[in-house]
């Protein structure tokens, strides 16, 4: 009968024990227009028709280069900060565990035996006295009965916490996506560059010698002889400068997979490397939201507020619970016989009559909150910010492809007739230099509008909140 009394109890509490003094979450008003910008730098930003939202869209889907992909896959399995980040993870899921079973008591068994002697007349007995005891019990000890929520609160607080170390590694894994995205496209851009200069220091050699037998001849001026050597020279200085580049880019792009790369899956030239052509953007408010940074910040201010919860719980008494049922007897043989049972109950209430550290804890968690929610609205402003200027570069960068191919077009017919001219003896080894030097320009100008188009997808994809995949 007592046992029961004594569940019975245990179980009541506990059911009372669900109410809570967390104020009602209400997610604050993003700070930034309903619609993205608009002009003329935007003109192209509404995207196709039926063309795919980023969050929807997963990785191996918008990253359709097939050694791209292999080398995501290798960088997600060996990345360090990705892996940081995975173990940052696991960590709050403990803590939030830790503090999700404070809610529950703690029950322990516990078994004990003595035995004293005490001599003849030291408690007035004229013998000397033997006294044994052997106990077995089950009990719950110092279990606080969370009548105000306040364990509750701060279970609450480690779980958003938890979500928000779990967006966080989202965001990560979304950033290293990019970042080898970019620095495998920079790489490509980097080797078409090089291969660019070696065919100009090719056709520059071809030409200085050309010239040098010209001038042999005395067809050639030695002023002619030196302007086609300078070429030369910074044709070479240009090889070099590359190379190096390329290395870098390399080295850069291993640090980011964490391991050596193979040869056959780097790339060699910009123009081979092929990503989905157009992404929606649909609008702020749902491509904002759902972007892990601002997950992230929005648990975190759910965190505050549940702590706001437990600061106000401070103010009211503390029940605690312990509680034992078991067996004692003066024989180990007669520990479970009829009679021997034996149990305990013992509530003890603490209630908090001066603690000035209270209001003070209550006032900080209040400022925590107002903290915590303006840097949740920044986020949003970052993240619209970026949205934007990324949406503002793709609307100008097909202009600036389609002018810089017409530029490619018309310098390389500039030097065509510069170099008839000169050959026929019509004009000097001046205007040759002129055009091939804009030539030389204009091609490398390609390049770089060719791989900020293609990186501006990726960044595009990436401040969208792109799906992280598998």
């Amino acid at each position: 009968m007592n046992k029961n009394l004594l569940f019975a109890i245990i179980g009541f509490v506990m059911v009372l024990g669900g109410c809570t003094l967390t104020p009602e979450y209400t997610r604050p008003e993003a700070p930034v227009p309903e619609v993205w910008q608009s002009g003329e730098a935007y003109n192209e930003t509404k995207g196709e028709a039926g063309a795919p939202k980023a969050p929807e869209l997963r990785w191996q889907d918008f990253f359709t280069d097939t050694k791209l992909q292999q080398i995501i896959e290798i960088a997600l399995n060996n990345n360090r900060d990705l892996r940081l980040a995975a173990l940052n993870v696991e960590m709050a899921r403990a803590l939030y565990g830790i503090k999700r079973a404070e809610l529950l008591p703690t029950v322990n068994a516990e078994a004990s035996g003595s035995k004293q002697r005490i001599p003849a007349n030291v408690m007035g007995f004229p013998e000397p006295l033997t006294i044994e005891r052997y106990d077995v019990s089950l009990g719950i000890s110092s279990w606080e009965i969370d009548f105000f929520g306040r364990i509750r609160s701060l279970k609450d607080a480690a779980l958003q916490e938890y979500l928000a170390t779990e967006q966080a590694r989202r965001s990560a894994q979304i950033s290293l996506v990019a970042e080898v995205a970019n620095t495998y496209l920079t790489l490509a851009a980097d080797r078409e560059l090089l291969k660019l200069a070696q065919e100009t220091l090719e056709t520059q050699e071809e030409t200085y010698k050309l010239i040098r037998r010209r001038h042999e001849v005395g067809a050639s001026s030695e002023l002619d002889l030196r302007q086609a050597q300078t070429r030369v020279d910074a044709a070479r200085v240009d090889v070099a400068r590359y190379t190096s580049i390329v290395a870098v880019d390399e080295n850069a792009l291993m640090l980011f997979v964490g391991s050596p790369i193979p040869d056959g899956l780097l790339p060699t030239e910009l123009n081979a490397v092929t990503l989905l052509q157009d992404i929606s953007p649909g609008l702020p408010s749902d491509a904002l939201q759902r972007r892990p940074d601002i997950l992230q910040a929005e648990n975190q201010l759910k965190a505050a507020n549940a702590n706001i919860g437990a600061a106000r719980a401070a103010f009211f008494p503390r029940i605690t619970l312990t509680g034992t049922i078991g067996t004692a007897s003066n024989e180990l043989s007669g520990l479970f016989n009829s009679g021997s049972g034996k149990w305990s109950f013992a509530p003890q209430i603490l209630m908090p009559v001066f603690d000035p550290r209270t209001w003070s804890a209550l006032d900080a968690s209040k400022v925590d909150r107002e903290i915590v929610s303006t840097q949740y609205e920044k986020a949003i402003q970052v993240a619209f910010r970026e949205v934007a200027d990324a949406l503002a570069q793709r609307g100008t960068l097909g202009d600036q492809i389609a002018a810089q191919q017409s530029l490619v077009e018309a310098t390389a017919e500039s030097y065509r007739l510069s170099n008839l001219r000169y050959k026929s003896g019509i004009d000097s080894y001046l205007s040759v230099l002129d055009a091939q030097r804009s030539l030389y320009g204009a091609q490398q100008g390609l390049i770089s509008v060719r791989l900020s188009r293609l990186a501006n997808l990726v960044t595009l994809y990436k401040v969208l909140g792109g799906g992280a995949g598998e």
